[in-house]
């Protein structure tokens, strides 16, 4: 069954344009409760977390009014992270979630996310049918039967104290000065906070959301600010989410990056060394860097590779039986706190590494040495097929004769913007810039003829 709505991430795009718009939310909430209602009773319910976008309130209400019209109760839990969304529709017993947010994009952009009764986001298979059911026409329930909305104000408190828990032993964060980058987005209230109760010096930034500045220059995906923030005051640690933190990226007292993979890395060797990480496997993405994989490898753990997108990562998890996981971009998924990448979390275990080593944020966050990686992306508009064209074709397979095994080549559309993603990895820099600069260039030029 072929899915058109949605992406590697729920459904996604500019708001009020389709499918964004209230009328295909209607739907989609139409759908997912008659898919999801089994049967005729009147005690379902589905829980709806949100992100802190402007469009977020006219998506929200035209889900609520899909989803009441055949018969499910809406609690509304209001701004909170993805994985508290993960974490409650399970907690709460409802039979599905959703999150309203397109995460790391600009704030005209918005998504919503799909979570089943166990936590977990759906199956491309479930997607597919709800998608269906949005085609075709979708019977509403009797009148008696409408059902119920009411907002939800613990649900940011219950998600707060959970990721407490998650942090190891006795340990506590006194004497730590952390800077959290919120990015305007969800966790702008429950991040500082959280740390805070642990005991840490919290200097937070990106916490005043106005609707359009979610993850406007602030975050995981702009972070100089905050590496700005931590040299000026002296920090410990920068940790910095996305919109709707499901993703994070550390910064050490320098301000220096460190990314998903150098994340991964450090986890995965510290519960191998535990005996906690099953499988003694990671699960990680096709862009996740060459090197990640050299370091796992030569520390007697492997990799299992996914297509890109956290849902992915996390269906191999499960299917393999494995805890561990996620994406260069920051999603990092461990199994055994959350069902959904969680980017409070994993600072948190970053955290609990320093204070149980007493090592500097520098000593841990490079765990291994990269190998030279460029990722360029390519706008294209809706209708063009880029990669369909020969002359792409034909330049992708020149790059792949000249890397000829001394390098990796990975060319593919985003699944959450109309964007052509050329990456490749190679140790000769002169080499890797000029496949990946002669790919962008036959791509965009075919985008730009089609313009005209």
């Amino acid at each position: 069954m072929t899915r058109k709505l949605f992406g590697t991430d729920g459904v996604r795009g500019q708001a009020n344009s389709y499918p964004m718009t209230a009328e295909i939310a209607l739907k989609l909430g139409a759908a997912a409760g008659r898919y999801f209602r089994k049967d005729k009773s009147r005690g379902h319910r589905v829980v709806i977390g949100k992100d802190t976008r402007l469009s977020g309130y006219m998506i929200e209400n035209a889900l609520t009014a899909g989803l009441t019209s055949t018969g499910m109760n809406v609690l509304l839990l209001g701004p909170v992270p993805t994985p508290a969304v993960g974490l409650l529709t399970h907690s709460m017993r409802a039979d599905f979630g959703i999150m309203i947010s397109a995460s790391h994009n600009p704030h005209h952009d918005n998504g919503i996310k799909f979570f089943g009764p166990d936590g977990f986001k759906l199956s491309d298979e479930v997607e597919a049918e709800i998608e269906a059911m949005v085609a075709g026409e979708i019977a509403p329930c009797a009148p008696e039967n409408i059902g119920r909305a009411r907002r939800i104000d613990d649900g940011r408190g219950r998600y707060m104290e959970y990721a407490k828990t998650t942090f190891p032993g006795r340990g506590k964060l006194e004497g730590l000065k952390v800077v959290i980058d919120c990015a305007n987005g969800a966790a702008y209230k429950a991040a500082p906070e959280v740390l805070w109760e642990l005991g840490a010096e919290v200097i937070p930034i990106g916490v005043d959301p106005d609707g359009t500045n979610i993850n406007l220059g602030c975050g995981s995906t702009h972070p100089a600010l905050a590496a700005e923030t931590v040299r000026r005051a002296g920090a410990d640690v920068g940790i910095c989410l996305d919109g709707d933190a499901d993703r994070v990226i550390i910064l050490d007292e320098t301000g220096a990056v460190a990314d998903g993979d150098q994340i991964m890395a450090l986890f995965a060797s510290r519960w191998m060394a535990e005996d906690r990480l099953a499988g003694g496997t990671l699960v990680a993405t096709v862009m996740s860097n060459l090197g990640l994989e050299r370091f796992l490898v030569s520390n007697g753990m492997r990799m299992e590779r996914t297509p890109v997108g956290d849902r992915y990562v996390v269906e191999r998890m499960r299917q393999g039986g494995w805890n561990l996981g996620g994406e260069q971009s920051g999603h990092i998924v461990m199994t055994d706190y959350a069902t959904t990448g969680d980017g409070l979390i994993a600072g948190l275990q970053f955290l609990a590494e320093m204070v149980a080593t007493g090592r500097r944020a520098s000593d841990l966050s490079q765990v291994f040495t990269r190998v030279p990686q460029l990722l360029k992306n390519v706008r294209y508009r809706a209708g063009q097929e880029p990669l369909a064209q020969e002359r792409v074709q034909e330049a992708i397979a020149a790059a792949e004769r000249r890397l000829n095994g001394s390098g990796r080549l990975l060319i593919r559309k985003s699944g959450t913007e109309p964007l052509i993603r050329v990456m490749a990895e190679c140790e000769d820099q002169a080499l890797l810039s000029d496949v990946v600069e002669g790919i962008v260039a036959e791509v965009e030029a075919i985008t730009m003829t089609a313009a005209e």
